[in-house]
């Protein structure tokens, strides 16, 4: 009992404890903090880059391709065994893609896809980051009426057909004054023109800063766009948009084009064995745009029908009728080994036979998963450091007690204490230093994750600065995840570094000789 007793009166009666249970604190609630929103910003990474890419993607170095997708899928499927999920072909290559804005041409370079609309969805999780309701159930390349995003009031059908309109009414207006001019009316005739596209009765075309029109439809074909579209594509939303902050200091996304719009690709051909590739182009309706908030998707991929891009590029065997494709992506069953199944269909598909590249999806994200990694464990093992740095300061404190303490310890051990009973008054003593201070840690550091945008917000407001940029990150707020086991271990680990710091201490007073210790001073 005199161990607690004695312990307690150390602790309660020492400021200078006070100091070394602030820097556990500190210490703890950062590690916490760190690692939570670590967590969040990986987790959310991961969810979004197995999103758009399933378990194993089989895929050829061919630029024409795998032939005989259905061969290769009955191959697979012998391999995998009761593992396999889902199974989908795609065709991937790389596009440039244009539009027009207000008159003038933007190109991007995009990844072209190809997908099975009725297959795709079941090796990833694409639906779900699409911006219309209904092509989040049931994906579709078919332009929707409306519905879509908040963010895009004016899309759809409702868009083309007011847009169709708008043009035809211009190009009209312009036919008119180039017949009157051909007449050779006067200039005061010329001049009451108009100057410029007629107002669209709504207000938004006009209005919209950003508001795209497409390439000229040629009358020659029998064409109406007012109730016709091309094939559909699905953009990337950073294909179609750029992020700006507004002058009131509002992120916004300005979009160039817009379900509705049509879109010219252009892409490499499939050419037989022997021959170079050619340029193939298409004109496409842009039917729903894709945002999985990860940069490297939203502003590269793009989407199409995959036996519109079979066709346009040649990718069909003449004789059979057999189709190729790029890829073979394959989704598993919860609970099997990745590496494992890879392993086999290399074993199966060697590549001294066969030209193909057998990757898991971490495999294809391996370099990035591995720099997240390697940053969480530095920053991890840095801010142990202030932990550490808390326990030297222990540890001179507690030598300091025992110096000061000299002449107690003698007659507690004169009185018949024994030495492990001095020695464990120490031990107690950072054991509950370690304690408080990591238990004060972990109830501050959780606070702060709980409530990290409102603390944000509050930093932002008081210095003037963002804290959090939108436009970099791609997120609307901070993504934060409290992991138990991580919490446990971060405590744990503060309370072990401050029991640690009492030892060297405690066996110094433990071997103190009751005489020589009533002798001090």
């Amino acid at each position: 009992m005199y161990k607690l007793l004695l312990s307690w009166r150390y602790l309660r009666t020492r400021y200078i404890a006070l100091a070394s249970i602030i820097s556990v604190t500190l210490g703890v609630a950062t590690l916490i903090v760190v690692n939570s929103v670590m967590a969040g910003f990986t987790t959310e990474m991961h969810k979004r880059l197995h999103a758009i890419l399933s378990d194993i993607v089989f895929e050829s170095h061919s630029l024409g391709g795998l032939p005989d997708p259905d061969w290769h899928k009955e191959e697979i499927r012998k391999v995998v065994g009761d593992d396999l999920a889902g199974m989908t072909a795609t065709v991937q290559v790389p596009a440039m893609l244009s539009f027009q804005v207000r008159g003038e041409w933007i190109t991007r370079q995009v990844n072209l896809i190809g997908i099975d609309e009725e297959t795709y969805a079941h090796v990833g999780d694409f639906s779900k980051y699409l911006m219309h309701p209904e092509n989040r159930q049931k994906m579709g390349f078919l332009l929707r009426e409306d519905g879509y995003d908040e963010r895009l009031p004016e899309s759809g059908w409702k868009y083309r057909r007011l847009r169709v309109s708008y043009e035809r009414a211009f190009e009209e207006q312009m036919q008119q004054i180039r017949e009157a001019e051909a007449a050779g009316n006067s200039d005061s005739e010329v001049a009451a023109g108009p100057a410029g596209p007629p107002s669209d009765p709504n207000g938004s075309l006009p209005g919209d800063p950003y508001g795209s029109i497409p390439s000229e439809v040629d009358e020659s074909q029998l064409f109406d766009e007012a109730k016709e579209q091309f094939t559909g594509v699905i953009l990337g939303v950073m294909v179609a948009s750029v992020r700006h902050r507004d002058p009131d200091d509002k992120v916004r996304d300005y979009f160039l084009c817009r379900p509705g719009d049509n879109v010219n690709l252009t892409f490499p051909s499939a050419p037989p064995p022997g021959e170079a590739p050619t340029a193939k182009s298409a004109k496409f309706t842009v039917v729903d745009l894709y945002e999985s908030k990860m940069s490297e998707y939203d502003s590269t991929f793009a989407f199409v029908p995959l036996g519109a891009l079979q066709d346009l590029r040649g990718m069909i065997e003449p004789t059979t009728g057999v189709r190729s494709v790029t890829a073979i992506q394959i989704r598993l069953k919860p609970g099997a080994d990745l590496n494992a199944v890879r392993d086999k269909l290399i074993k199966r598909f060697p590549a001294d036979q066969y030209a193909y590249r057998v990757q898991t999806w971490m495999d294809m994200q391996g370099p990035l998963l591995a720099a997240v990694s390697m940053e969480t464990t530095i920053l991890n093992i840095l801010l142990f450091l202030i932990i550490a740095v808390a326990g030297f300061g222990i540890l001179a404190t507690f030598f300091m007690i025992v110096v000061e303490k000299t002449r107690d310890i003698g007659v507690l051990k004169a009185l018949g204490a024994p030495s492990g009973g001095v020695m464990s008054i120490f031990l107690s003593y950072g054991f509950s230093l370690g304690t408080v201070g990591s238990g004060v840690g972990m109830v501050l550091g959780l606070l702060f994750v709980i409530y990290i945008n409102e603390i944000a917000d509050g930093v932002e407001w008081l210095t003037g600065r963002e804290v959090f940029d939108q436009t970099v990150y791609y997120f609307q707020e901070i993504p934060a995840i409290i992991e138990p086991v991580t919490v446990a271990f971060v405590v744990a680990g503060a309370v072990l570094i401050a029991v640690m710091a009492s030892v060297l201490p405690a066996m110094r007073a433990a071997k103190l000789h009751p005489v020589e210790a009533l002798r001090y001073e």
